[in-house]
């Protein structure tokens, strides 16, 4: 199903977990979801660097390409303040939506931004942000392709401001919109009542966000939400374990049972 008829159509929330790597991105298939996304705190954090926006547009659309080329669901590209201004948004559309993805994603975020549960970010004015979604939506090719907008205003404008960006971002043509880190069940139920247009949730660990459901983000009227950095997290966690085993008993043979198999890594790759 294409991501806009999962996102504007289909009436049931979607989870939609974060990939940080091909292998990743398969075993989020594999599991039966219904769409990527693609990381950019991942893809930061993957190549050891913080998200700050430390990568290029060329770096993001290779490591992103290696995804869409692995699965055959939808993928949304995480493209942080979508590296330039309109004329750079237009070279962005062009080259995410050229190596295969279903939308892209961009923040309202100065540069160099930050990761949107930290404090100390800051936000362009709301005009100038229209401006980008203006121009990614006039660079796009085909109209299945969509552009989330994301705003981090409730951090520094309080709700009132978050929920006007929206609406602007909504006039320049956006086809989701995403409030980032807001802080309880009622203040996204507020959101949804106030915005009238697919919206995005983020879910992620350790953040400024309760733990909320899937389902619970439904009932509060959100198409999909996203889940960032949850396999990275448990796979660092994991291998940090491993490496604890490896070195103070010098075998892996009693951790096995928490292990890949053979088999199941060339199914999963189809060798």
């Amino acid at each position: 199903m294409k991501l806009k008829d999962l996102l504007m159509k289909n009436p049931f929330p979607k989870t939609i977990p974060g990939a940080f790597n091909a292998a990743s991105a398969l075993l989020i298939e594999d599991a039966g979801c219904a769409a990527v996304y693609v990381s950019g705190a991942g893809l930061s954090a993957g190549c050891g660097l913080p998200d700050t926006g430390e990568l290029s547009l060329e770096e993001v659309t290779v490591l992103s390409s290696y995804i869409t080329d692995a699965v055959t669901i939808p993928v949304i590209i995480d493209a942080d303040t979508g590296f330039g201004g309109p004329d750079a948004i237009k070279k962005t559309v062009m080259a995410l939506e050229g190596v295969g993805a279903s939308a892209i994603q961009i923040e309202d975020q100065e540069f160099p931004k930050r990761c949107g549960h930290l404090a100390g970010k800051s936000v362009i004015p709301a005009k100038e942000f229209a401006k980008k979604i203006k121009a990614a939506v006039r660079a796009r090719v085909s109209r299945d392709f969509l552009v989330i907008a994301r705003t981090d205003a409730r951090a520094i404008e309080g709700m009132e401001g978050a929920i006007e960006r929206a609406k602007i971002y909504m006039d320049a043509g956006a086809d989701v919109i995403f409030p980032e880190a807001l802080l309880n069940k009622k203040e996204f139920a507020q959101f949804a009542r106030s915005v009238s247009a697919p919206l995005v949730a983020n879910m992620t660990e350790f953040g400024l966000t309760p733990y909320i459901t899937t389902r619970e983000f439904g009932e509060l009227g959100y198409a999909a939400v996203i889940f960032p950095m949850t396999l990275f997290r448990a796979s660092m966690k994991a291998a940090k374990d491993a490496l604890n085993v490896l070195r103070t008993r010098g075998t892996q043979k009693g951790i096995l049972k928490n292990l890949q198999t053979r088999t199941e890594l060339y199914n999963l790759l189809g060798y």
